[in-house]
């Protein structure tokens, strides 16, 4: 019998929040290798199959495989990426790079979103080499770069370059799994979709003059400053997608689930719900619009002539481009005809269908390792690596197992946010899920 995995999950968690591997956008932020040579170090004296994908300088991704005995039989890849988002350090309790174990709990930016589960696959998977485990599918655990911006430098360019290297026929990514309490057993959310996104760049025109004579000027700044408020005040329709409401009716009692399935009811009562799952409710349930990046201006006493601002725009299924400029088109108004618009990320949202034997699989295991659970399917509103692999033909799930002392409050808000952490109780559980998926899928 194999030793309790909790101590090795939580140290190699710890190295890789240590590592540092921020992703700023940039092509020349990340730098995953430092964790894809943690990762390899770990993985190396188990004689596995492993192969470096170095996309870009120091933009690494990392494959390894237990091929499987039957080449008819379905495959599994287990997917983590090693890139996190920037952070703001004096905002945390704790150091945000420390990779502290305290009170029982692993800090650390990352933690959470995904390096968790990124470390217990490989955790999970090098106890099944150790194990002489000889699947019939094969078993690919991936470490990939590049997530947290547009996958350029990662799974996107894997799919397109080095697809024999890590195409399966089941993908498994982050996240879901954390555990609802229902009135008949925990309700464990697995994401099966995500929302798209059309992120684009509003330019706005002026013209410049001294700005010691601000009077009827054609200040960019300014108008830039009244497109930003018409996109917040901006309020999309509520649409209720079947996702959502599997979900809603699955998880909720009437006096909740009602409203929250109600497009008439639902905006208004986001207002009385906790913050986390406000947001979720409102972003599972709209396009939502986030101004956050704004360049303009050349020097304090000259009248800006350009100031350009980025949106993120997120995309419910089956919207496509068109119908987010027409949208744009109604919350800009009058001002619609004096900026221009450019996207330069257009994704639609991708899902995949529950009536699956990898459903079936997670389904069995975790029932098994949470008494009285079932599955709901979830959407997710960010975007994860999942998409590239749906569309390129692969049925790609998120799901991990976590603690009931991880709340959905503290999931949904301490993505991107600060004092990120998860309990060491959830890096074992989730462990032992990887191992239970693969000899029951693959098996």
């Amino acid at each position: 019998m194999m030793t309790d995995p909790t101590a090795e999950v939580s140290d190699l968690l710890a190295h890789l929040i240590r590592n540092e591997c921020v992703n700023d956008g940039t092509k020349e932020s990340g730098f995953e290798a430092k964790s894809v040579d943690t990762l390899a170090q770990y993985l190396g004296d188990t004689g596995l199959d492993m192969q470096t994908f170095e996309t870009a300088p120091g933009r690494s991704n990392l494959v390894a495989r237990i091929e499987g005995s039957d080449p008819t039989a379905p495959s599994l890849l287990l997917m983590g990426h090693t890139d996190v988002v920037p952070v703001t350090a004096d905002s945390w309790a704790h150091d945000p790079f420390g990779g502290e174990l305290i009170d029982g709990e692993i800090w650390g930016r990352g933690a959470v979103d995904m390096l968790n589960l990124t470390a217990s696959m490989a955790v999970g998977f090098k106890r099944l080499a150790q194990s002489g485990f000889t699947p019939k599918g094969t078993l690919i655990y991936l470490a990939v770069a590049d997530e947290e911006a547009l996958g350029s430098w990662g799974a996107g360019h894997l799919i397109e370059h080095e697809r024999d290297a890590v195409m399966a026929d089941y993908v498994i990514t982050e996240a879901g799994g954390f555990q609802l309490p229902t009135d008949t057993g925990p309700r464990l959310p697995v994401i099966v979709g995500e929302k798209g996104s059309y992120w684009c760049r509003i330019t706005v025109a002026g013209t410049p003059g001294h700005a010691s004579q601000p009077f009827r000027t054609d200040n960019a700044l300014i108008t830039a400053a009244e497109v930003v408020r018409r996109l917040a005040e901006f309020r999309p329709k509520t649409e209720i997608h079947e996702t959502w409401r599997r979900f809603i009716e699955g998880v909720f009692p009437p006096e909740l689930s009602v409203p929250l399935t109600d497009e008439a009811q639902l905006w208004d009562f986001c207002g009385q719900l906790p913050v986390g799952l406000a947001r979720q409710a409102h972003a599972c349930t709209h396009t939502t619009f986030a101004p956050t990046i704004i360049h303009g201006g050349t020097k304090t006493n000259v009248i800006p002539d350009e100031v350009s601002i980025e949106v993120d725009v997120r995309t419910l299924p089956g919207q496509v481009g068109r119908d987010i400029e027409r949208m744009l088109d109604v919350a800009l108004g009058d001002l619609r005809a004096k900026v221009t618009i450019s996207a330069f990320d257009d994704n639609e949202s991708t899902s995949s269908p529950t009536d699956t034997p990898l459903w079936d699989t997670l389904g069995r295991v975790s029932a098994d390792m949470v008494a009285d659970s079932a599955l709901v399917p979830f959407l997710t509103v960010g975007a994860t690596d999942a998409r590239f692999f749906r569309r390129a033909g692969s049925v790609a799930y998120g799901f991990g197992l976590f603690s009931r002392r991880l709340s959905f409050e503290d999931y949904a808000t301490m993505f991107h946010g600060n004092d990120e952490r998860v309990d060491v109780e959830s890096l074992a559980l989730s462990t032992a899920l990887w191992e239970a998926t693969a000899r029951d899928l693959l098996g």
